[in-house]
């Protein structure tokens, strides 16, 4: 049966009792039996294993005169709903061979947060030998790490938007749309920041605009066009600057940031480029036909993890032999795609957005598989877009 999962998340504990002497192939053998089909066949423990998602069930046990007391451990590289739902399955073992069983699960450790805890420990002990060996420059050190020190996040005028500490004293603000692009304006030294924070235009960003030049910074994805075009219609904006094609404010580096800032546009420009690229749109779409079905032939695994793959919220990346080089959350597929390396074709269960079809785009992809397709203006040249459907 399966092994450790490669980069376990979770560690189910549980304890059994059973009131008669069985072995631990027993335990293992009640365990699978009982919970098989109780969570449906995505979460079929023997399934789940097989895949790697599951690791080995270990079992230790005691004998106390009649009965066997023991400890179950299961590893989990599944989600923390997901692998809740496997440890709550377990409780519902209730015999173990002829003899009367119960099982308590004890605790679902997250092997993340132990590891993290083991980093700063490390950290700290490093960093203290580093002030024992080098006791003369610890001044020299607080002092630069003062002149460094990001500015704190502060929650600014009535609507207590996010901001840097300089919104009010700056000639410039620069608006961003959430609390995490504060945060990293603010890492890379911009304190003249300040959020949207929500979907509704505050009122404490239409009057901080009248009296100040303003800079509208938004994400390069179809989300950044939509809100830019709301605020532009309630807001005095003098300036937009974009950050690169598929990215968000919140991950550009400092560099990325500064390019972005240095080649703004002003609105009336940023509006003017919109209408053009809408009318291109309408005028290369050859309406009623959409994406077409994949040119491309398929080998016959493919295809059966297509149908695996419904309802699993996940994403397969291939190399250019259709071999699979990595699976993760369809939450985390633009992130891994912006950094994996040889990815060549995707199926997720997902939503194929505009968003998704820039960083294939941008990465070489020869095809992207999703469940359906969402609002995709600009399909690009040598990138296969799909549908599950398509190929099934």
């Amino acid at each position: 049966m399966g092994g450790l999962p490669v980069n376990a998340k979770y560690v189910i504990h549980a304890r059994i009792e059973i009131d008669g002497i069985v072995d631990k192939p027993d335990i293992i053998g009640a365990i699978f039996g009982q919970t098989e089909g109780l969570l449906g066949s995505d979460l079929d423990l023997r399934e789940l294993q097989n895949s790697g998602r599951i690791g080995r069930i270990e079992v230790s046990v005691g004998r106390s005169g009649s009965k066997v007391r023991g400890h179950i451990r299961v590893p989990s590289n599944l989600g923390k709903v997901e692998t809740a739902l496997i440890a709550a399955a377990l409780e519902m073992v209730d015999r173990v061979g002829p003899y009367p069983a119960r099982v308590e699960v004890t605790r679902i450790e997250d092997v993340r947060a132990e590891k993290r805890r083991r980093i700063v420990e490390r950290a700290k002990e490093l960093l203290r030998k580093l002030e024992e060996e080098m006791p003369e420059a610890r001044e020299l050190v607080e002092e630069v790490m003062e002149a460094l020190k990001v500015s704190e996040l502060i929650h600014y005028g009535p609507d207590k938007l996010p901001a840097g500490p300089e919104v009010d004293t700056a000639d410039t603000v620069i608006i961003v749309e959430g609390r995490a692009d504060v945060i990293n304006l603010l890492k890379h030294g911009y304190r003249n920041v300040i959020a949207l924070e929500g979907a509704t235009i505050p009122r404490t960003i239409v009057e901080l605009a009248k009296r100040k030049k303003t800079v509208l910074f938004i994400d390069g994805d179809r989300g950044g066009e939509l809100i830019a075009r709301n605020v532009l219609n309630v807001v005095k904006i003098d300036y937009v600057a974009r950050a690169p094609p598929g990215r968000e404010v919140e991950e550009l580096t400092g560099k990325e940031i500064a390019k972005a800032l240095k080649n703004k546009v002003s609105a009336r420009e940023f509006l003017e480029a919109l209408e053009r690229e809408k009318r291109a749109v309408r005028e290369e779409e050859k309406p009623p036909e959409k994406v077409k079905p994949p040119v491309i032939k398929l080998p016959e695994h493919v295809i059966e993890e297509a149908k695996e793959l419904r309802g699993t919220l996940e994403a397969i990346l291939y190399d250019e032999e259709w071999k699979p080089l990595k699976r993760v959350a369809v939450r985390d597929l633009v992130k891994t795609l912006s950094e994996a390396e040889a990815v060549a074709y995707v199926l997720f269960d997902g939503v194929v957005t505009q968003r998704i079809v820039d960083v294939a785009q941008t990465r070489g992809l020869k095809a992207l598989i999703g469940a359906r397709l969402g609002d995709v203006v600009r399909l690009p040249e040598g990138l296969v877009i799909a549908t599950i459907d398509d190929l099934t």
